[in-house]
């Protein structure tokens, strides 16, 4: 209680966000809570800085939303964007900390002339998997050592080539049967699910797949085929899907067990490697297998730990070359029109000043003020652990010889009352002297009336 009787309030260490560490809360609040999306818009504001990086606006009739789209992904650009363009973007929802600003992160794009393929593309995907197509539960192991292999795709096509190369690679001992179809146009769907439904009934191989080259999403249309998707759960037999590259996904992929980025990869998965398969034939099975297991688990969960540590450093130099070229844009809008030799010496003094900046080592003083804080805490608590036991070692050694204990006992201190001298023997007092005894509690002041002993 305080003196005039109120209670006081106890001392609270206030939590005080400072600008860039809300702003960076924030952004991984968004960015978490939003997977990877399509966005349809028209581009304005368009700025390509020399770094690379492209810079717009998606705009549509009564909004519009920043983008920022990087180097490596605008180098696989098959148009070159415009303002005015209509266009389809697969983007990551973020927030630029910088400047506290709400955009989108562009991984790819396309021309808007893809849009209405892909809108029906997205509402089959919805449709089939509330049906449960594409739930896991359903999907099937792959076989271990499959004897036969089908491949359902074109004769003549470089995807056929490529799974056969990786198959004689891997294992040359393993069966190809090959279930020909044509991969795009109107025949497509139908004779590919003719060709699945072929090889379930015939049963001479192992595990099928289903595979097709790159090509745009008209040129994979044939295997966004609802029936297609149908033919591939239906199937009695394991299917993989191979099919165009690593950024394309398809409905069949969704219905397949397994879905490989491309068709080698589809070979590699479902091709055990003869040389592995002869290592294990030559040790323990069960053992080698629980050994992989746990090398795999392991080094899986290191890689996701040093995804999570490599992730900031990323993304952090990502933010700041954006922040440089945003500088350099508003330094070139500033400085147009002032004398050429202005110019320099205002680089040159920015440059100066960068290099100058006291954030460097305010960050550096601020890291060695916690690292000395925390040793200094650590050195206390251990000095303080350290007293205390040897107070508790001390305290128990002095009441093993502490004459209290013995007294405890039930024993007692006898000393003459004349002179307080202690009494050892019977001899040492004479019949009607006075003595007194000390007990663990208490004192008695006694009389001799008799000896015993010497």
């Amino acid at each position: 209680m305080s003196a005039d009787g109120n209670s006081a309030d106890p001392v609270r260490i206030k939590d005080i966000y400072t600008v860039s560490r809300l702003n960076l809360e924030v952004r991984s609040l968004i960015e978490s809570s939003y997977p990877p999306i399509w966005v349809e818009g028209e581009i304005s504001n368009l700025a390509r800085p020399r770094s690379g990086h492209i810079y717009f606006s998606l705009k549509d009739e009564s909004s519009q939303v920043r983008c920022a789209m990087f180097r490596m992904q605008n180098r696989q650009l098959e148009f070159d964007p415009e303002d005015g363009m209509q266009v389809l973007a697969n983007v990551r929802v973020s927030l630029y900390p910088e400047r506290g600003e709400f955009q989108l992160i562009v991984q790819f794009m396309e021309e808007a002339g893809a849009g209405a393929l892909r809108r029906a593309f997205e509402a089959l995907k919805q449709r089939l998997a509330a049906e449960g197509l594409f739930d896991e539960q359903s999907k099937r192991a792959l076989p271990e050592v499959p004897k036969t292999i089908g491949v359902v795709t074109s004769p003549t096509g470089a995807a056929l080539r490529d799974i056969l190369h990786v198959i004689r690679r891997r294992h040359p001992g393993v069966g190809v049967v090959i279930y020909p179809v044509p991969v795009q146009g109107a025949q497509a769907a139908p004779e590919i699910v003719r060709m699945i439904s072929v090889a379930g009934a015939r049963r001479d191989c192992d595990v099928l797949i289903l595979a097709r080259g790159g090509g745009s999403i008209e040129d994979l249309w044939a295997f966004n085929d609802e029936q297609v998707a149908r033919a591939i759960r239906a199937c009695p037999i394991p299917v993989v899907t191979g099919i165009g590259h690593e950024v394309d996904f398809t409905i069949a992929d969704f219905a397949a067990d397994r879905r490989a980025p491309t068709p080698s990869a589809a070979a590699e998965l479902v091709t055990p490697d003869v040389r592995h398969l002869i290592t294990r034939i030559g040790g323990s099975r069960q053992r080698l297998t629980t050994l992989i297991t746990a090398r795999i688990q392991n080094e899986l969960e290191n890689l996701q730990w040093l995804t999570k540590r490599l992730l900031l450093p990323r993304r952090r130099l990502l933010d700041l070359t954006q922040r440089v070229d945003e500088l350099q844009m508003r330094l070139a809008r500033s400085v147009r029109g002032v004398p050429v030799a202005r110019r320099a010496a205002l680089t040159a003094l920015s440059a100066r000043l960068g290099a100058r900046h006291p954030a460097t080592q305010v960050e550096l003083h601020r890291a060695r003020h916690i690292e000395l804080r925390r040793r200094l805490l650590d050195v206390t608590r251990r000095q303080l652990d350290d007293a205390r036991a040897k107070v508790s070692e001390t305290s128990r050694a002095l009441n093993t010889v502490s004459p209290l204990n013995t007294l405890e006992r039930g024993y007692s201190i006898l000393t003459r009352a004349e002179d307080g001298a202690l009494v050892r023997s019977a001899d040492s007092v004479k019949r009607g002297e006075r003595v007194h005894a000390r007990l663990a509690k208490g004192a008695l002041d006694l009389t001799v009336e008799g000896k015993k002993g010497r």
